[in-house]
């Protein structure tokens, strides 16, 4: 039998690439736009066989990790991920305070607006400036912003700004929860914008941002603003860890750029299996808004609540149940991986060290299920921004091209591609041995890969309002 050699195995993994980013581009307008909570998506069916569409998909996935895989010289991989556009550019210490004040005031500004507008102005939330800047602002557009450019949301966050200028810390934090009570709160704000009335009456949101801040304040101050801010704030955790793909960064050492994702290799502030289950969240969170707000979604859920069963279990059976699956698959991964290879590293270890690319899986789902969302009301949130006391009597909202759900594909892949990089990059700076490197990397892969056709698969369904809500 011919054996194939290295050069003929990595041009059989570039043609595969190619093959399968042609099969999913050539039509971009074939895809329906499937986002979270996008109204007036596309709902367009597929122009190809939805089996070669998905299997393309994941084909793209394990490709890239084939060629990826023949990338064996550390020296090269240590100089993509650690490759940065000149020296760090120091910044004077009064200039960073300015910037903290001016992102603190603002944070405030923003936050006082919100709540006071929730509850005085109009109770329409296509006009509303409480529901616009928070949702189209906010969970679109600045989380877009957090992974795309820098992560600036702690001069920004208004709760820090109050708690640091009182006396804070009185309370010594158990450790041992890590950053646990952080996943509880995202499932719990994922929950509480599905399953109430926050994306469609102001007063509701405002009233829910005030419990918020009740909650964040008293929590900080007890156990200290840094402690609280990093390990149990929900938003924070939400936006730091989507911060760590993007290529700015300025703290106290300055300024500095790098390639998008390559801090997701160098940074080592992930430590237990809290900080794993931050990372599955912020994937399994869009995929289950995604899946609630297609047809075959809503269906599901009817078919459930047609044996009897509330719809609201329903929807927390599967919001919870998918969520463990999720990241009982990841661990699982981890534990292949820790039986497959010849390595003192412990599952717990692995699941780790592997996590961050996870994220990139995340920013480019995010950047999939928002882009749209946030380009179509941007006209309504520069109108909020520059004249917040003054409703417009016509909202404007885009309507997107029909290229545009190409790009939904697009995003998705570029995450899962960056996510490969990323666990291969990791992978050599654990193993010694090549083998061991390239070996390790083949569990996590098979997961990306079922996470690539998930995705693919609801960004190919018609959307549709989720039932009973």
């Amino acid at each position: 039998m011919t054996r194939l050699r290295p050069l003929s195995l990595r041009r059989f993994g570039l043609g595969l690439l190619l093959a399968s980013l042609l099969s999913l581009l050539a039509d971009p307008a074939a895809a329906s736009n499937a986002a979270v909570g996008l109204a007036g998506a596309s709902e367009d069916n597929l122009a190809v066989p939805q089996w070669l569409y998905l299997a393309t998909g994941g084909a793209t996935v394990g490709a890239s990790a084939l060629l990826a895989s023949f990338v064996t010289d550390r020296r090269f991989i240590e100089r993509v991920h650690l490759w940065q556009t000149g020296s760090e550019a120091g910044i004077s210490d009064s200039v960073l305070r300015a910037l903290r004040v001016t992102g603190g005031v603002l944070g405030l500004a923003l936050l006082a607006l919100v709540v006071y507008l929730g509850y005085t102005g109009p109770q329409v939330p296509t006009v509303s400036f409480a529901v616009i800047v928070v949702f189209a602002g906010l969970r679109a557009g600045y989380t877009m912003f957090s992974y795309l450019v820098a992560d600036t949301w702690r001069a920004l966050n208004p709760w820090r700004t109050v708690v640091s200028a009182v006396p804070n810390g009185f309370v010594s934090y158990p450790e041992r929860l890590g950053r646990w009570p952080a996943v509880a709160g995202i499932l719990a704000l994922v929950w509480v914008e599905t399953a109430t009335d926050v994306t469609t009456r102001p007063s509701v949101l405002a009233t829910a941002l005030v419990a918020y801040s009740v909650v964040t304040l008293a929590g900080a101050v007890a156990v200290g603003a840094d402690t609280w801010f990093d390990k149990v704030d929900p938003v924070s955790a939400f936006l730091h860890f989507y911060g760590r793909v993007a290529p700015v960064r300025l703290d106290d050492d300055g300024l500095s750029f790098r390639l998008p994702g390559m801090r997701l290799v160098t940074d080592d502030d992930l430590t237990d299996l809290g900080d794993v289950a931050v990372a599955v969240v912020l994937v399994w969170e869009l995929t289950f808004s995604g899946f609630v707000t297609t047809e075959q979604g809503a269906a599901a859920i009817r078919s459930l609540a047609g044996v009897g069963l509330p719809p609201l279990l329903v929807y927390g059976l599967l919001y919870l149940g998918g969520f463990a699956v999720f990241l009982g698959l990841y661990v699982l991964a981890a534990r292949v991986t820790a039986r497959r290879i010849d390595t003192f590293e412990t599952p717990l270890d692995l699941a780790v060290k592997f996590a961050p690319s996870l994220l990139a899986i995340a920013a480019g789902y995010h950047l999939a299920h928002y882009v749209g969302f946030f380009v179509s009301l941007s006209p309504m949130l520069v109108g909020a921004l520059s004249s917040p006391l003054s409703s417009p009597a016509n909202p404007v909202v885009l309507t997107l091209p029909a290229w545009f759900g190409g790009l939904n594909v697009a995003f998705v892949l570029v995450g899962h591609l960056l996510a490969v990089w990323v666990a291969h990059s990791q992978a050599y700076r654990t193993f010694p041995s090549r083998l061991q490197a390239v070996r390790s990397q083949f569990p996590f892969v098979a997961v990306m890969i079922l996470y690539t056709v998930l995705s693919l698969w609801l960004i190919s369904l018609p959307t549709a309002s989720p039932p009973f809500l």
